[in-house]
């Protein structure tokens, strides 16, 4: 190692000292990321944006594999739309953050800065489906949301950050399901091909399962501090949402049914999991595929 490099790696905090302190280190010595004026927000860098770059097409390539097209939906959502689901709001409720005036005047309704886009895409779908031929519905959108989040870290856990979040609507509970299952396998094989990250999947429990959802299934990584990082999820909403927000078609029998929904997403969370659990003591350490340049061409710590 040159004089240079030890010089260097003696700002890393040692993993086996302080593991939260060394993944920050990491992060900001790497310039992947930096803390804005914004409490709870991060500017992602370019080196980090483009590690996001290269996951964002990994994995929008898999996406439209599977039959789904992007499309993109508004940031600010009315608060009575919101309201129509009540354990969709109120899992929501305390990260909200709402826009109330536009410029001087005070907004007759307040607005939703997106945390996530059920309720909008749902009014939308309601409006766009009238037939069992209409379906399914297979959209995607890359977007950011915003949830105000009371404890921050750097890409884990962010006020403002950015996803591709799925959002269908099936003609039968067994499709819906099948859909659920699906993506799920997407994540993992992206996972696991793409950020050489071993994952287990499997079904969250009542509590913790996606506020509005029928069942939630997600991917779970083990980071090198031994604790689990949720990498991704995919929500079988069953009929809830078409429910609320009256999503309905003509069946093959002539009959008005309810659609059968689900959402999935993954987010910038996932460069935080490959960090810890790839990198070491001398800094960031990335698989391949993911990486926006090679060998010693990085910056600073990446390898």
């Amino acid at each position: 190692m040159s004089d240079k490099a030890a010089a260097f790696v003696k700002e890393i905090t040692p993993r086996s000292e302080d593991f939260s302190r060394w993944y920050t280190d990491v992060i900001r010595r790497a310039e992947l990321a930096d803390y804005s004026p914004v409490k709870g927000s991060m500017v992602i860098r370019p080196y980090g944006y483009a590690m996001w770059e290269l996951m964002q097409q990994a994995l929008d390539r898999r996406i439209k594999e599977t039959g789904h097209v992007n499309a993109y939906f508004p940031l600010l959502i009315p608060e009575g739309l919101l309201e129509k689901e009540a354990a969709h709001v109120e899992g929501f409720a305390p990260q909200v953050a709402w826009v109330t005036h536009g410029g001087d005047e005070k907004l007759e309704e307040r607005l939703v800065v997106r945390p996530t886009s059920e309720a909008i895409i749902c009014t939308m779908y309601s409006k766009w489906i009238q037939s069992w031929r209409d379906l399914p519905v297979l959209i995607n959108q890359w977007a950011n949301v915003v949830r105000w989040e009371k404890v921050t870290r750097l890409f884990l856990r962010t006020t403002e950050f950015l996803w591709q979040e799925g959002h269908t609507v099936h003609e039968t509970e067994e499709e819906a399901q099948k859909e659920t299952l699906k993506m799920l396998g997407v994540y993992k094989e992206f996972a696991e091909t793409e950020l050489a990250m071993p994952v287990l999947a499997g079904q969250k429990t009542e509590s913790e399962k996606f506020a509005g959802a029928a069942k939630t299934y997600s991917i779970e990584a083990l980071m090198g501090d031994g604790r689990a990082l949720q990498a991704a999820t995919s929500h079988n909403l069953g009929q809830n949402f078409a429910k609320v927000f009256d999503i309905t078609f003509q069946g093959r029998d002539k009959t008005v049914q309810y659609g059968w929904q689900t959402s999935w997403g993954a987010t910038t969370r996932l460069i935080g999991g490959v960090i810890m659990m790839h990198g070491d003591d001398s800094g960031l350490i990335l698989p391949p595929r993911i990486a926006p340049v090679s060998g010693s061409d990085g910056p600073h710590s990446s390898r």
